[in-house]
């Protein structure tokens, strides 16, 4: 049996274990554990032990082959995580024993890997694991697009309302004196908890407050996409500003929708417009608005046990399951 057709629940010796693909597919079928080769340190890299990473949607979505013109496999899984710096070179050595994101490199659903010193962001110490793992895709994207396109004195709704990204918007937005936040979700688990940070919460299905609150919206921020933003577009007021940065649904806006004040963001565009020293200083102003900010609860998970915290992904949106990887 290889290591690639072999059970994952079976290999709980396995050196540096990995989570790869070979190819595209549902991450079930496709996703296979197997060992990470070893070998020296290569001196322009850090070699960092992972501690821990979680299973976001963006994590899922490469696996089923969205971006093959982007990816291609065999590739380890995974975009976040924090782990420890285990050997470093030169003035990297100084680093030896503190905690990192090993970001913008291999996959992190692995217990061991080398990345780029450079662009590995150290993370305080008051800051824990389950917090410093979650610390780069959605507070950056909520961040960055809070920024862009400030908030201060306007009515803001978001669709998805309660994904990770949308509930740091709302909350950043209210901080930086948005007038009101509605949120539009399709489940109930996330009602209670948006309320209390002081977002007023629609259901998916009630369309004439959707429409009411379109119209007032002067910032919409939507990561649907499909039938939904197409709807929000058509009431909404020609001076307000749509902000596009997700596809939730699979669909794109209709072209009919496309005009002036559809904005679009993207995370890797924004990151590749950043010189080392920028995305190093993105970090400090996001430790500082996570020290004081509700993020999902989370589950732990043993790597041997990927397949489980898959499936709670998909069963559970409330809680964001972790690999626990050391």
């Amino acid at each position: 049996m290889t290591a690639a057709n072999a059970r994952p629940d079976l290999m709980t010796d396995m050196p540096d274990p990995a989570l790869r693909y070979h190819r595209f597919g549902s991450p079930l079928e496709v996703l296979h554990l197997e060992p990470q080769p070893d070998g020296p340190l290569p001196q322009e890299q850090m070699r960092v032990r992972m501690s821990c990473a979680p299973i976001n949607p963006s994590d899922l979505i490469p696996i089923a082959g969205a971006y093959r013109h982007r990816v291609m496999p065999p590739l380890v899984a995974g975009h976040e995580g924090v782990g420890m710096v285990t050997q470093a070179h030169g003035a990297w050595r100084a680093l030896k024993g503190r905690r990192v994101l090993p970001l913008r490199g291999p996959g992190t659903w692995q217990q061991s890997l080398d990345c780029d010193p450079r662009l590995a962001v150290p993370v305080p110490d008051d800051i824990p694991d389950h917090v410093a793992a979650r610390a780069w895709i959605n507070p950056m994207t909520a961040m960055a697009m809070l920024r862009r396109w400030p908030v201060e004195g306007c009515h803001v709704l978001l669709t998805a309302a309660g994904s990770n990204c949308a509930r740091l918007l709302a909350q950043w937005a209210l901080c930086c004196g948005a007038r009101s936040v509605t949120g539009i979700c399709r489940s109930a688990h996330h009602r209670e908890a948006l309320t209390d940070m002081g977002v007023h919460v629609l259901d998916q299905e009630d369309h004439a407050a959707i429409d009411a609150a379109a119209g007032r919206a002067e910032r919409l921020f939507d990561a649907t996409g499909g039938r939904l933003a197409d709807r929000l577009l058509t009431h909404m007021a020609p001076e307000g500003i749509f902000v596009a940065y997700g596809l939730l649904s699979g669909a794109p806006i209709s072209p009919r929708n496309m005009n002036a004040r559809v904005r679009h963001f993207h995370l890797r565009d924004h990151i590749a417009g950043l010189n080392h020293l920028q995305w190093q200083e993105s970090f400090k102003t996001l430790w500082a608005l996570l020290r004081d900010i509700d993020m999902p609860a989370t589950r732990d998970f043993r790597l041997t046990d990927w397949r489980q915290a898959l499936i709670w992904h998909d069963s559970h949106p409330a809680v964001k399951p972790m690999l626990m990887l050391s």
